[in-house]
């Protein structure tokens, strides 16, 4: 039964996915989510219902359109195993009302973090819709599991600090540093991980950044004049924090 509970977690996730796609696709563009119906990107043709099965429709289609035969991206099967993997390795081995509740928690989490990383590498932004979306899950999570000093305190921590640190930037340097979307992304994950967990994300996300970016200068895959997308290197952050917390907190202890 439990492996059962696994499968179906599995192929809810991979769903899931399937839906996160038009969202990174259709959001930035402002368009509806769900009345709208799929279409292929190059041809417009409607797609069929079975050209939308997860991960299979890809296989089967041999990653081309059915109908004009363009090439199909790779990320859309990508992000319905992610998050099907996802889903089943968060899914509690005793699937009852108070395990279920931190799993759809978690998920919807790992979901919306999806989200704004793909749309971030597209795009760099941050949307507010996304965020609001977080801050709804989040708030209520850390009124009921924390004191309510951890999230106040985190908050006003992670929203204040890099919006001081851009304030300067711009002072000395006449640039903005930090995007709307990253400052009010480091507030609200200030909440859930509070003050010292919103400093160790602020410093290793830096960190992370800096790494990336001179990795892609190094192998000509960036200019240095070009401006990097900040959301992903936060998000790969709180995303070892949120999910791997006793590794990050021991981490965490080192420099705090």
């Amino acid at each position: 039964m439990e492996n059962l509970f696994s499968i179906y977690a599995f192929i809810f996730g991979c769903l899931i996915g399937s839906f996160l796609n038009v969202v990174i696709l259709r959001m930035p563009a402002e368009k509806n989510l769900v009345t709208d119906r799929s279409a292929c990107p190059q041809c417009g043709t409607q797609l069929k219902w079975y050209h939308n099965i997860p991960v299979l429709s890809f296989l089967f289609l041999k990653g081309k359109c059915g109908f004009c035969g363009s090439r199909i991206s790779w990320r859309y099967p990508l992000i319905e195993l992610l998050t099907g993997f996802i889903s089943f390795w968060l899914f509690p081995d005793d699937p009852s009302m108070q395990n279920l509740g931190p799993y759809f928690f978690n998920f919807s989490l790992a979901c919306v973090f999806i989200c704004h990383f793909f749309i971030d590498l597209d795009h760099q932004l941050l949307l507010d819709k996304l965020n609001i979306y977080l801050l709804v899950l989040i708030v209520p999570y850390s009124f009921f599991n924390f004191h309510w000093m951890h999230g106040l305190l985190g908050g006003v921590l992670g929203f204040g600090v890099p919006l001081l640190v851009t304030w300067l930037f711009y002072k000395i340097r006449g640039q903005i540093g930090l995007g709307g979307g990253d400052i009010k992304l480091f507030g609200i994950l200030g909440i859930l991980l509070g003050p010292m967990g919103i400093f160790f994300t602020i410093f290793l996300s830096c960190f992370v950044g800096a790494v990336i970016g001179l990795l892609l200068i190094v192998s000509k895959k960036m200019s240095k004049d070009k401006p990097m997308p900040f959301g992903p290197s936060i998000l790969i952050v709180a995303t070892f924090q949120i999910f791997f917390s006793e590794t990050a907190h021991i981490i965490q202890s080192w420099f705090f």
